[in-house]
């Protein structure tokens, strides 16, 4: 299966993206109306990822993606398995 041109993705996702864009306003505007929201660090994650999503260039996915992440411990302990 081949990839999609641009303008397949632009018509195939527009309005899915236009929806989710207007949701993010609308969560902006309900944290902005409820006042200050004093050194919570999920504020700059926001404001970080929406600066990401003006890029012109490939990789805001995988940008977005490493705001929202912890960085990596090599101390993290290994989950068990259940059987």
């Amino acid at each position: 299966m081949r990839p999609l041109t641009s303008q397949e993705a632009l018509d195939r996702y527009f309005l899915e993206a236009r929806c989710r864009i207007l949701d993010l306003a609308a969560i902006l505007d309900r944290i902005d109306r409820g006042g200050e929201v004093p050194n919570d660090p999920r504020i700059g994650q926001l404001r970080q990822a929406l600066d990401v999503l003006r890029w012109d260039k490939p990789g805001r996915a995988e940008q977005v993606q490493m705001i929202f992440s912890l960085p990596y411990d090599a101390d993290w302990p290994i989950p068990k398995v259940r059987s």
